[in-house]
């Protein structure tokens, strides 16, 4: 009995305390502190969660190293990585098996085989290069033969690649993406940047 009437005496209590708690309605609260009490209306929009779309990590990515590069190098070849390595005079397979030290495969899409075929007459070699047993055909599902989109949509989706190009506006792109070493033609020669300490092929002096 002595414990049902002091459970009792604290609910009395707590619903004096209740009471006492001045409501948003009283006439001693100003218009601001009035504003500030008073509870959000269920039909604002203002309470409404938000949901915000995140790009889903690559599980291939280690902090910023890419994992699933290593050799055999998979090179995703643009147009004008094709152009310039015949200006130079180089041969792209065996160039690049120098530049990496590794085994390379070199991989032609369709849009760039495309691209190429457009060009004209003047670029029949280019065409005859891409055509090389050596090189492996990627097929492309999407339209048009605009091939720099395509292939950021292939390195955004895949991590093995490593995209040779020289067009200033694609490797602008390629940089945003984590993860994927560009190779291109300088100084009579193929040269790689961003690539992972672990497979660096040359040793800075």
């Amino acid at each position: 009995m002595a414990r049902k009437n002091q459970i009792k005496r604290m609910q009395k209590q707590r619903s004096v305390l209740l009471k006492r708690m001045i409501k948003p309605t009283d006439q001693r609260l100003k218009a601001e502190d009035r504003a500030k009490t008073a509870k959000p209306n269920k039909k604002s929009t203002d309470g409404e969660l938000k949901t915000i779309e995140r790009t889903q990590v690559s599980s291939a990515m280690f902090f910023q190293y890419n994992t699933q590069l290593g050799p055999p190098y998979h090179i995703l070849v643009d147009t004008n990585f094709v152009n310039f390595s015949i200006k130079n005079k180089l041969d792209i397979v065996k160039t690049m098996m120098d530049c990496l030290y590794a085994k390379c495969t070199p991989y032609i899409t369709d849009c760039v085989q495309a691209e190429l075929e457009k060009l004209g007459p003047k670029y029949k070699l280019a065409l005859r290069i891409i055509k090389d047993p050596r090189f492996e055909r990627l097929p492309c599902m999407h339209r048009g033969t605009y091939a720099d989109d395509c292939l950021v949509q292939r390195v955004t989706q895949h991590k093995c690649y490593i995209v040779a190009t020289n067009d200033k506006d694609l490797k602008r792109r390629i940089r945003k993406i984590p993860g994927v070493p560009i190779m291109n033609v300088a100084l009579n020669r193929y040269v790689i940047e961003r690539m992972p300490d672990a497979f660096e092929p040359m040793a800075k002096k």
